[in-house]
Formats: structure tokens, sequence, C-alpha cells
């Protein structure tokens, strides 16, 4: 009932901190209050990677980047079955003010380094046969990859045992407290304790965090995905849209006490979202809703209807097959909407990630090597000082 470090929390994130802790050589037990991959680290859409490191590499090019890297690692060193590859993505032009903003974002980002390319349709058809080539273009980006979530999270919790981390499952935090230096992690099956406690709890993990006074202002974002059946393979790159990027860069907040970048105000739709892909075993799936719903992951069949009228703009193959299955998530948003990665104040050998808002599943394994690192060393990574929680005390 003792390790060195307890990590609170088996999605991705939580799973790579383990997985580094471990192959560190510090003594580390992993707690999840279901499965390991449970909750929105298993059940996205599997996109991932960055536009590449930049002249100038900050915490997102560590987030991304980093995360590529690892997932590289993985497959092809570990020998883990992720379904990874590095396929390219494409994100859809709509309207002329979509366009201008997209050219402004491919010109700003080549000037910093980054690999983006503003393709015509008929450029971006010629790699993407599916793509609708009546739109204005599209968006190429060539180092975004793909993976399966729940194939993958579960190969991090794997890995992480493989190198001496002890899972416990179906174990629920009721109780955190420290006590002479030793944090007690209280639980359904008994005290744990350890030296240093991460908390990697998604969506739950402002709830961990409230146990012991800390401020960890995280707020679940519902999410939620169709696919069709399964087909021949048809979609080989990730699939987006600037539609909501552009809206966002107007209006980022729908009010003053959401979390940025949502779809919907209450009831009422004020963007919409798109991300997809087609799985290895051939359904194509898509998603892209963002309510603040609290814990309430109902499925909103409107919402289902809607994304699938977006997707099908982009991918005009879909509009005659019907959505075959539908499932929902609670995604970790921040106040702000920037990670929360590092020393909770006031609490000794305390640490949090999480606030990966809708890309936890390509940037979490980047941000447990971090925090991961910052446990061991007991030292902030200079790209940890945009995640830092004591943002949220001043």
């Amino acid at each position: 009932m003792k390790a060195d470090a307890i990590v609170i929390g088996a999605g991705i994130a939580g799973c790579s901190a383990a997985l580094h802790l471990s192959e560190a050589g510090i003594e580390t037990l992993l707690l999840e209050m279901g499965e390991v991959s449970g909750e929105a680290s298993g059940v996205n859409m599997g996109g991932l990677g960055g536009t590449g490191w930049g002249t100038s590499p900050g915490l997102q090019e560590y987030l991304t980047m980093g995360s590529l890297n690892i997932f590289k690692r993985l497959q092809m060193e570990l020998g883990f079955d992720l379904e990874f590859r590095q396929s390219g993505s494409f994100t859809a032009i709509h309207n002329e003010d979509q366009y201008l903003y997209a050219q402004n974002r491919v010109l700003e980002s080549q000037k910093n380094g980054f690999n983006l390319q503003l393709l015509s349709s008929y450029e971006a058809k010629a790699i993407e046969p599916e793509l609708n080539i009546d739109l204005l273009g599209y968006v190429y980006s060539p180092t975004r990859g793909q993976a399966d979530p729940l194939k993958t999270t579960r190969a991090f919790g794997q890995a992480a045992s493989q190198a001496g981390t002890n899972i416990q499952t179906n174990t629920m935090v009721t109780g955190l407290r420290s006590n002479q230096g030793i944090w007690e992690v209280e639980t359904n099956r008994g005290v744990y304790q350890g030296q240093s406690v991460v908390i990697a709890a998604g969506a739950w993990s402002k709830n961990i965090g409230e146990m012991v006074g800390a401020n960890i202002p995280i707020e679940p974002v519902v999410g939620q995905m169709w696919s069709t059946d399964p087909l021949p393979p048809r979609v080989f790159s990730t699939i987006s849209s600037f539609e909501s990027s552009f809206h966002w860069s107007e209006n980022l907040y729908v009010d003053d006490k959401s979390p940025p970048e949502l779809t919907h105000f209450g009831e009422e739709r004020v963007t919409r979202h798109l991300y997809g892909r087609q799985r290895k075993s051939g359904e194509i799936i898509f998603g892209g809703d963002r309510r603040n719903a609290g814990f309430n992951k109902t499925l909103d069949a409107s919402g289902l209807e809607v994304n699938k009228g977006h997707a099908t703009e982009v991918l005009p193959l879909l509009s005659g097959l019907p959505i075959s299955t539908t499932w929902s998530g609670l995604m970790p948003f921040s106040k702000d909407g920037k990670p929360v990665i590092g020393r909770i104040p006031e609490n000794d050998n305390l640490y949090v990630v999480t606030g990966l808002c809708s890309s936890g599943f390509g940037r979490g394994p980047g941000a447990g090597m971090l925090v991961a690192d910052l446990v061991i060393r007991s030292e902030s990574h200079p790209v940890l000082a945009e995640s830092d929680p004591a943002r949220f005390d001043s």
C-alpha cells in the first residue's frame, strides 16, 4: 500500500506519467476509478501530432510533437499495436472569410518554421480522393497522425506495468491528505501512501484537488461521436474544418463563466466543430460538439445530425451512409483553455496534469512525460511556465 509516487487516473496522461516514472526507477502506483482508458482517453477520435517543432518550441510543440515521438516509440520500439500512422490531416475551408483566416494562419505558421500548406481543392483531392472538390480549399498538415484510442491507452498502461508500475483499477479516491510529509490517498480499497502524488484525473481533477483545498479549475465538457458501418478504405487522413476555429478567433468564450472554444451556449448552438477519420476496422467516425453540461453525458441527437451534415460537406461519400453507432465522453477544459501541468501551490510533492481539452489523446503522452520529469528532478521544464497551476491563485 506504499509507493514513491502515486498517480491518480489511468487515462493516457496518467499512464504516460506512470510509464516515465517507472522507467526512471521510481516505485509507482497508478490508481483508476474504473478501467484503464475507461473515460475520454479511450473514446475520442484518435487524432494526434502537431505541425512541427518550429523555430522556437513552446509547450504546445512539446505536447504535440513530443507525444508523436512517444507514439512512435511505443509502436516501433516497444512493439505495441496502436494502429498508429503519420497520415497527415486536411482542414476544410468553406467560405471567403475562412479562406482569408486560413491563409494568414498558414503564412504566419510557415514564417515560424511550421509545416502547413494551403492547397486548392484540386491539389487536396489528388492526395485525399474523397474530399469535396467544390470547397474553396484545404490546409494540409503532413506531420499529423492517428491511432486507436482504446488500444493506445491500454498499451500505455501495459508498458507502465512492464516497467514496474503497480496498477489498481476500480479504485475510487475518496480522500487525500498530507501526514508528516507523506501523502495518504484514501480509497474504497484502503489507504495508499506515497512520497508524491500526481493528479491525472481528467474532468474529475477539480474534485480531487478540492480534497486538499487546491484550486484546479477544470470543467467537464461533453463531446459526442458517431460512426458508419465498416467500409473498404476510403479516407486516409484525419479530417477537420476551419468553421469553428474561425468563429473562436472572434468569439473565444460563449459567456464569462464558460471555458473557451465551446460549440454551445446552453442549449443554443453557436458554431459547428468537426474532426474525424476512418478506422483501420473500416468505420468512418466523426465528432465535434462541445457542450458545457456538467457530468451529464447524454447524447444530443440533433447535434449528431448537424455534425454529420458538416462532415458530408467535406466528404460527400457520407451522404448515403446512415449513422451506425454513437457515444460520448467528458473532456477536461480549464478556465482559460490552457493545460494545467505542474506543482500545486502550497502542497509539497503534489502535482497535476490535466486541462488538455479536446486534444488530450494527442497531447497526453507528452504531458505525462513532462510531469514525470518534474517529479523526478523536482524542477520544471521551462515550457511548463505556460501551464503552471499557480496562475489561478494570482
